[in-house]
């Protein structure tokens, strides 16, 4: 999504994490994010439960496939590292309109599914 901001137009970009405000730069180096893109907290995980983003299963976050992602990485020379914070929490991709109303929801299938970068930018223009 970083290479395409510019197609955002002017529209405010956050993305936001359950984990403590004082890890918020941490996250933002992490990922590489760019200036544009606020990092919020929402450690309590209000914001959480009002867009219906829940906790998955053991089995459904940390099954086969995130097992072999990670098998794929360590050959590649690259080290486990410990969950800092809840690993079971899932994630969501969310456009809020001008009008304050939902104009895309994203509710993944699992950890590491997000939308097309295109479904979130045609939603704007139907804000």
């Amino acid at each position: 999504m970083s290479d395409r901001l510019d197609a955002f137009g002017d529209a405010e970009i956050a993305v936001v994490m359950f984990d403590n405000l004082d890890r918020l730069g941490d996250y933002r180096t992490h990922l590489d994010l760019p200036d544009r893109i606020r990092v919020l907290a929402d450690a309590d995980r209000t914001a959480y439960a009002a867009m219906g983003v829940g906790r998955g299963s053991v089995s459904d976050v940390w099954g086969p496939k995130i097992w072999w992602s990670y098998a794929k990485l360590m050959a590649r020379g690259r080290r486990f590292h410990r969950p800092t914070g809840d690993s079971l929490q899932l994630g969501g991709d969310f456009v809020i309109g001008p009008d304050q109303t939902m104009a895309y929801v994203f509710h993944p299938p699992d950890p590491d599914a997000r939308p097309p970068v295109d479904d979130l930018i045609d939603s704007l223009s139907t804000t």
